[in-house]
């Protein structure tokens, strides 16, 4: 008798697709879900990639990024795949992912079952702190940009100086409370960003050295910051779970040929080979943003320059929402009593987690230590750690296959999660004390 209601069960939960019962207002097709995904993956991060490749060596940094970039791109699939799963069971079309960590906290392995209350919290505090460090990271993208054309052609000052003038334009673009109305600005940046890309390649690709004089391997000591740097620019967990999310048809999503697939080897392909030739050009000497290697006395590499300095505040803006919904819309707005003035309050609310941004941008002006630094902490858990336990929870009632296969792949990505989080966090810490001191 209980066997059959098992498979009673089973046939019930087969018989429900979640994809079919959402109900999105203004769903997106597969070629807009395509140009999305990639406006959201290739974002200032790629333009880190031969100081990131600086950390590791050309043959290294080539094997690695793609070894990075395909557990990464599994880890999607393992988030998205198990949402799915879960809302099946629960006969639901959606759960965001804290509600899905929730959902599998409590139907996973008892040990894990306490950890369901803070799920939620959880996961959405490390989504919020995630964001609020790219962030922190635009901010002296803007700065430093900036700074290279006023110290060209009108006086040169401190960095930081820059970051305060910033400020202003931060505070009205990121007034700017829903997407909708971010539309034709991200079409703008998008269009510049191209642009942008083209002329980075063009200086690039001009007198390049002989490869003889770059490091195919480096020390092991500094592949940490390469970790970071690497992960922070490739994974961008919280916008493809929301993509999908928007889909008219989620099921192209995440096939073999599906859009996450073909979209990441794209963008997998321009991060090996900006990096490879960007290191190949510049060697140690590539900085933070590769941008901030061309040319001073260039009319052509000011004005990208200046392309790239408005892409990225347009762009923090669309970063900076989703810590902005967490903190206002999943929590505060609950707290607040007076309903009248819930505008004015949000408009404070953004306004401090400008000023926060500053103050951090402030604090540790160096780019590609702060990329490695937000990369290795929140990444290494929100892109590897939460969807392999995910899977394993979701996994617990049903199998974890021949030999228990899916089990120890995901405790094997956890450990590796938690061992780069930690030495690359160590390293980028440390490196800043360095650096500072």
């Amino acid at each position: 008798m209980g066997a059959t209601k098992k498979v009673d069960k089973k046939l019930e939960e087969n018989d429900y697709d979640p994809h079919e019962h959402r109900n999105v207002k203004i769903p997106t097709t597969n070629t807009e879900t395509f140009i999305h995904f990639l406006k959201a993956s290739i974002g200032t991060g790629v333009l880190a990639m031969p100081s990131a490749f600086s950390n590791a060596g050309y043959i290294n940094g080539l094997i690695l990024t793609a070894i990075i970039g395909s557990i990464a791109l599994y880890c999607l699939h393992l988030v998205i795949n198990s949402m799915y799963e879960l809302c099946k069971r629960k006969r639901i079309p959606y759960l965001t992912y804290p509600e899905a960590m929730t959902v599998a906290f409590q139907e996973g392995p008892p040990v894990l079952r306490c950890f369901a209350k803070i799920a939620t919290p959880f996961v959405d505090g490390f989504l919020a702190f995630y964001h609020f460090g790219i962030c922190c990271v635009y901010v002296v993208f803007i700065a430093e940009s900036i700074k290279q054309i006023v110290d060209e052609y009108l006086i040169v000052l401190d960095l930081r100086i820059h970051m305060c003038f910033v400020l202003i334009p931060l505070f009205l673009i990121f007034s700017i409370r829903q997407l909708k109305h971010l539309v034709p600005f991200s079409s703008f940046a998008n269009v510049l960003m191209f642009v942008g890309f083209g002329v980075v390649l063009y200086y690039i690709f001009v007198q390049l050295p002989p490869i003889s004089q770059r490091e195919a391997f480096t020390k092991v000591t500094r592949l940490p910051l390469f970790f970071g740097t690497v992960l922070f620019s490739l994974e961008a967990v919280g916008v493809v779970i929301a993509i999908e999310q928007n889909m008219k048809t989620p099921k192209a999503y995440t096939g073999k040929f599906g859009i996450l697939n073909r979209g990441m080897f794209i963008v997998l392909g321009l991060y090996m080979g900006l990096g490879f030739f960007g290191y190949w050009k510049y060697g140690e000497e590539a900085k933070g943003s590769v941008t901030l290697n061309i040319p001073q006395d260039e009319i052509l590499a000011q004005v990208i320059k200046i392309f790239f300095a408005v892409t990225t505040l347009i762009s923090y803006a669309l970063q900076g929402y989703v810590t902005a919904d967490i903190i206002w819309n999943h929590y505060l707005i609950k707290k607040t009593t007076e309903k009248s003035n819930l505008v004015l309050y949000e408009l404070l609310v953004r306004a401090g987690i400008v000023l926060l941004t500053f103050l951090c941008a402030i604090a540790i002006p160096d780019l590609s230590l702060f990329l490695s630094l937000v990369g290795a902490f929140c990444l290494s858990i929100l892109g590897l750690i939460f969807p392999a336990l995910l899977e394993l929870c979701c996994r617990y009632s049903t199998s974890y296959g021949k030999f228990k296969f899916h089990l120890f792949k995901d405790i094997f990505l956890v450990v590796f999660g938690i061992f780069g989080g930690v030495i690359g966090t160590y390293v980028s810490i440390s490196e800043i004390v360095e650096a500072y001191n």
